[in-house]
């Protein structure tokens, strides 16, 4: 079975974002983390090289596959920053209705800049996306 590439690691949250070539993109991350740490209860950590994640579980699918991922996640990357929340959670389609420019891919939410999006609703989104993955799954 093949190894979950995206692991929790020991590098840096804040060299990590401080290396973002974008200042709008980089002090955005910075605001982002301040926010998902205070929403989610939990520190920022590295997971694989560019994803910044809060929290941890582990998911075990009835095909046999598993590994551990973060409850949510954010990564700053060239194009978008982009969200790493649940693709089900309750609300979900209407607070996304509400959210503000973006666009969606499966559970992950694409935004070009904070200001074009309504924060309280992303972290309610957060916060929902937390309660989900904490019924369906073992936290670690």
């Amino acid at each position: 079975m093949k190894k979950n590439k995206t692991t929790e690691t020991l590098k840096s949250v804040t060299d990590f974002i401080n290396a973002v070539a974008d200042k709008t993109k980089r002090n955005d991350s910075f605001h982002i983390i301040e926010r998902m740490q205070k929403e989610t209860g939990h520190k920022p950590k590295m997971w694989g090289p560019s994803i910044v994640g809060f929290g941890s579980y582990h998911y075990k699918y009835e095909s046999g596959r598993e590994g551990d991922s973060p409850l949510v996640g954010f990564s700053p990357r060239s194009t978008a920053i982009v969200f790493y929340l649940s693709g089900n959670f309750e609300e979900r389609n209407e607070l996304l209705q509400m959210l503000g420019k973006h666009k969606t891919e499966k559970g992950c939410i694409y935004i070009k800049k904070l200001e074009d999006v309504n924060m309280e609703v992303l972290m309610k989104m957060v916060s929902l996306t937390v309660k989900h993955r904490q019924s369906q799954f073992p936290l670690m």
